[in-house]
């Protein structure tokens, strides 16, 4: 009985391996990604290596790895687009694989592409760039022994359509078989379609098309962990289409959305004769997209509002070759500015994105290619299906959109329709089509005349197109809080998420943008965070908080506004941090820390948000207050000023000391000599002509000059003040009514005070310039907001804090691709130390809200005179008014009320009511 018992159990578990579903199988033929290539044998017909065999790694763009010609969509050249790239390759397909149905998959080959399997074809040549498409060679094939695997891949498609949808475009144009490759085994009978309809409620519906003669099919759900969930569920196939649909219902799924990306297995396994023979797997998630006209996008129920960014599959070093961990880099930089969409500019992206959608979280709109121009029907129809098939069950996807700008053939709207189970929604880029208005770049003026009196769901798929540092986060803040109040809108796209900048293996590894064309990023094309990425984050935070001035009734109460969808504020956390910060002398200061009691409130609710500080929170310079998301990663962080500049101010200026001060006169000049200092002024003017101290001449001077204002310092005498030195203007209501008033205390630091009326009622810019050579600067330290520099129409995203920047010359969305920027404006200027080749000198202000200026960034070539940004004369300069900066569609004027031009009255030339700045100079580099 006991040898019967064991032979019993090894029977059984003989015939249990018999019944197990075969999966299926894959056998790579080139790599996965730019990050893991296969060497293929491969030869090119024009351009770089032209007509020599060579070897280049698959996947990836050819002109990448230094072979054809590199071209931008709107170049005419004669060689564009006409090369032609033969692959070669051998590979061997076991003997297990003999009762296979065995396909070789393209995931994505630009753009004509024939295959050959041992000198036969493997079927038509598959037109169009972005779709994944796959032959059946089984009788192709030779098992156990080595296969001929031969493609030539045309980079100009000989389909009129498809070049219109997809080469006459503004994008980089490339050639190859850019995304993996791979054989595919199957069971003869197999599972070979699965679409998934999974809605909030529970409701399941699965349409399963199967090859062969099997007669059944179950589905199991699992959670993530693996845990079951439900009971399988089987149906019989029908035997003439050899397809089901299946339902059923699951009690309280957990949904998915952007913020809790909850996701399920479905485990689909087909039976013939109750024997099982095939089993994939298929990740989904529950949830229910709907549109109410006139009304809204609602996702489980919630009305979403789409903070949304456009995305090219891209990286310098290989072009649209792109990688799984790319997928994550992007998504999380998205996620990172609190962006919850993001579409597919402008076709499908690899799978793995979409898959990193899924578990991280983002509401996504696929694209079917299309720029200007579109695929003609037959063509559109079947790289339609190729889409809708690989990319159906991904629950992120929540749009399709049909093309691009006018790259719309209606007539597959229909067919949209038809393939998609879920019947999501199908938008037309930058048309008004069925209940969404998707207009692009259109002006802040024309888009509230929409938001507040249309009919239709506004939503463009475009707006605020960057270019180099206009755009983005530039007028950001005034679209945004025109589209968060409107019921209608349905937020919005920013164009584009990252500068398209490719690596020319022609021209020494340069980063090349195409000009303007592609400089269009909110990062750069390794990623570099501009300052739009900080300003973005800030003002699509979830989380919002009014403005609030830390002053001397200060309760710690900040009254927010939950702007989740899903997520109460209770799941968020709170923190607070007061600092002391580091002076200019070099002391450290320091700081303490807490956490804040996360208030109860739903989406959309608004209360208090109480910080409980300690009783000597005053003696602190700033607080800062910090929000966390569900994901433990940063929402924003908010700083608040306690001390004020006038403050800050009497801590560091030193007017007393033991010396006395000296003052003399020449035919022009004041001269007044403290502690080794010398400062000279014009008699005549009151300007600053010469600062010099025992280590030489500080090359800081011919200042106060006031922009947009009259220069009419006039009538100009000194006097004793007890030590100090007063020199000062005379004011006269017609011709010199701007005082100007310079005092040389004993310690050797520096007053001036300038009272002046803008010459302008409108202006760009407000304020006073001094003169420094830009070629003996090191760098600066400064108390103030920062890092960033800002605009006018960008001031959103910095912290207050002491910032030390080096000095470079970088110009935005141009090589190097070095932030944070040196030149331009940094807002809420304390104090500067400068820093020269040879010198420092110090300087210290009263005033809120001053602007520090640095010299003058390159304006980069701008040929649609939209983004020109407005700077005064000088080098270095103290501005109480700033310009805004425009895009590459818009002028700055045309992006909201902050971005107008500042607006000043002159009150009749009134003394009392003149502006004022006042400015402290330490020259002695202490």
């Amino acid at each position: 009985m006991k040898v019967l018992h064991i032979h019993f159990i090894f029977f059984f578990f003989l015939f249990s391996l018999g019944v197990n579903a075969q999966t299926t199988q894959k056998q790579m033929l080139s790599g996965t990604g730019n990050d893991d290539t296969v060497n293929w044998d491969f030869y090119v017909t024009g351009g770089m290596q032209a007509g020599k065999w060579s070897t280049i790694p698959v996947p990836s763009n050819w002109e990448l790895q230094g072979f054809g010609k590199y071209d931008y969509g709107f170049s005419k050249d004669s060689l564009r687009g006409k090369e032609e790239g033969f692959y070669k390759r051998t590979f061997k397909v076991s003997n297990d694989w003999k009762n296979k149905k065995i396909n070789i998959v393209f995931e994505g080959s630009m753009t004509d592409t024939e295959v050959k399997i041992n000198g036969k074809l493997a079927g038509p040549v598959h037109q169009g760039a972005f779709y994944v498409f796959r032959y059946d060679i089984t009788k192709l094939l030779k098992f156990g022994a080595d296969n001929l695997l031969e493609v030539k891949v045309s980079e100009n498609s000989a389909n009129k359509s498809v070049n219109a949808a997809e080469r006459e475009a503004d994008f980089w144009l490339f050639g190859g078989i850019y995304r993996p490759v791979y054989l595919e085994g199957l069971p003869k009978n197999h599972i070979e379609r699965v679409s998934i309809d999974a809605k909030a409620d529970g409701s399941f519906r699965a349409n399963v098309i199967a090859a062969g003669s099997a007669t059944e099919v179950g589905i199991k759900l699992f959670h993530a962990d693996g845990k079951p969930f439900g009971s399988e569920i089987r149906s019989n196939l029908n035997k003439k289409s050899g397809s089901v649909l299946m339902t059923g219902a699951f009690q309280s799924p957990k949904l998915w959305s952007a913020e809790f990306p909850n996701l399920y297995s479905a485990e689909f396994t087909l039976y013939q004769n109750k024997q099982a023979v095939h089993k994939i797997n298929k990740k989904f998630g529950f949830r229910t997209v709907e549109v109410k006209p006139r009304d809204g996008m609602y996702i489980n129920g919630a009305k979403i509002k789409f903070k949304g960014v456009n995305r090219h599959s891209f990286w310098p070093s290989s072009g649209r070759t792109t990688s799984k961990s790319l997928s994550i880099k992007d998504v999380l930089l998205m996620k990172e500015m609190n962006m919850n969409a993001v579409r597919m500019s402008h076709y499908p992206p690899d799978g793995h994105f979409l898959d990193v959608c899924d578990s991280l979280g983002l509401y996504v709109m696929d694209e079917l290619a299309g720029w200007h121009g579109h695929y003609d029907t037959p063509t559109g129809t079947k790289l339609l299906k190729e889409m809708i098939v690989n990319d159906e069950n991904h629950p992120s996807i929540v749009f399709w959109a049909n093309g691009n700008e006018g790259g719309h053939n209606m007539e597959l709207d229909t067919i949209f329709r038809q393939l998609d189970i879920q019947k999501r929604p199908i938008i037309h880029p930058w048309q008004l089509f069925d209940g969404f208005e998707t207009q692009h770049y259109r002006e802040y003026d024309y888009g509230i005349g929409n938001y507040m009196h249309g009919r239709e769901i506004v939503m463009p798929t475009e707006f605020l197109h960057g270019m180099y540092d206009g755009g983005h986060g530039a007028g950001l803040e005034d679209y945004w809080k025109a589209m968060w109040d409107s019921p209608l809108s349905a937020g919005g796209f920013l164009w584009d998420f990252a500068d398209q900048g490719v690596v020319r293996t022609d021209k020494n590894n340069i980063i090349d943008t195409d000009g303007n064309h592609a400089a269009d990023g909110i990062v750069g094309p390794h990623h570099e965070k501009e300052g739009s990425f900080y300003a973005i984050k800030e003002i699509w935070s979830p989380v919002f908080i009014e403005r609030r001035e830390i002053a001397e009734g200060f309760d710690g109460v900040f009254h927010v506004e939950n702007r989740y969808s899903f997520t109460n504020l209770n799941q968020i956390g709170f923190s607070w941090k007061l600092a002391k910060l580091k002076q200019i002398n070099g002391v450290a200061g320091d700081s303490i820390k807490g956490q804040i009691q996360s208030p109860d409130l739903k989406p959309l609710e608004k209360g208090a948000l109480k910080v409980e500080l300690p009783s000597d929170w005053k003696s602190y310079d700033v607080l800062y207050v910090t929000a966390t998301g569900t994901d433990k990663r940063e929402i924003f962080t908010w700083s608040y000023p306690i001390v004020r500049p006038a403050h800050v101010a009497s801590r560091i200026v030193k007017k007393d000391a033991a010396n006395g001060v000296k003052v003399s006169e020449t035919d022009s000049l004041f001269q007044v000599t403290v502690n080794n200092l010398r400062v000279s002024f014009s008699k005549r003017t009151g300007i600053l002509r010469e600062v010099k101290n025992d280590k030489g001449v500080i090359p800081f001077n011919n200042g106060p000059i006031l922009q947009e204002g009259e220069n009419n310092f006039a009538g100009f005498s000194y006097r004793m003040e007890g030590k100090n030195v007063v020199i000062e203007s005379k004011f006269d209501r017609k011709t010199s009514y701007n005082m100007l008033q310079w005092t040389v205390y004993p310690s050797g630091w520096v007053k001036m005070k300038v009272n002046y009326f803008p010459g302008q009622y409108f202006t760009s810019v407000v304020g006073l310039n001094f003169s420094y050579p830009e070629s003996n600067t090191k760098g600066v330290e400064y108390m103030g907001a920062g890092p960033y520099r800002v605009w006018k129409n960008r001031m959103k995203g910095n912290q207050i804090g002491v910032w030390d920047k080096e000095y470079n010359n970088s110009a935005t969305g141009e090589p190097p691709f070095q932030y944070p920027e040196f030149k331009g404006y940094h807002a809420n200027m304390y104090w500067m130390n400068f820093h020269g080749k040879d010198q420092s000198f110090a300087v210290v202000t009263e005033n809120e809200d001053l602007y520090l200026r640095l010299f003058t960034p390159k304006v980069s070539h701008d040929p649609y005179k939209n983004y020109v940004p407005v700077f005064p004369s000088g080098d270095i300069s103290f501005m109480q008014g700033i310009s805004g900066i425009g895009t590459k569609t818009q002028k700055t004027e045309t992006t909201g009320p902050m971005g107008m031009k500042n607006i000043f009255y002159d009150y009749e030339k009134d003394p009392s009511r003149a502006k004022e700045i006042t400015l402290y100079f330490n020259f002695l580099g202490k």
